[in-house]
């Protein structure tokens, strides 16, 4: 039992860090610049983005959701979010493999 339990977690630990690997692509362009430049509001105005960690990490949250719901469903996890702002942690993915023998 537990040599199938390393395994489960060896085999969600060696694909969740291959998925990791397209997260570049999701916010970055192949030359490295963040694919979000700015802000812009209904008059056209760009507003250009501050180092504030805040606005970063929604920006990096909006862009990385997707992702992770797609990792998610793909590994057969359920994503749980957290149900009150400022708790830790945002998110868990939880893994629905219970039985599974990893080889």
């Amino acid at each position: 039992m537990a040599k199938d339990k390393k395994n489960i977690k060896d085999y969600f630990r060696e694909n969740f860090l291959e998925h990791i690997k397209l997260f570049d692509s999701a916010v970055s362009t192949d030359n490295g610049d963040w694919i979000v430049k700015g802000f812009i509001d209904i008059a056209k105005n760009i507003y250009t983005i501050s180092v504030d960690t805040k606005v970063v990490s929604k920006i990096m949250e909006l862009l990385l959701l997707p992702q992770i719901c797609r990792i998610a469903e793909e590994m057969g996890c359920k994503m749980v979010l957290c149900k009150e702002q400022n708790f830790y942690p945002d998110m868990a993915l939880i893994e629905q493999f219970i039985g599974l023998k990893v080889s």
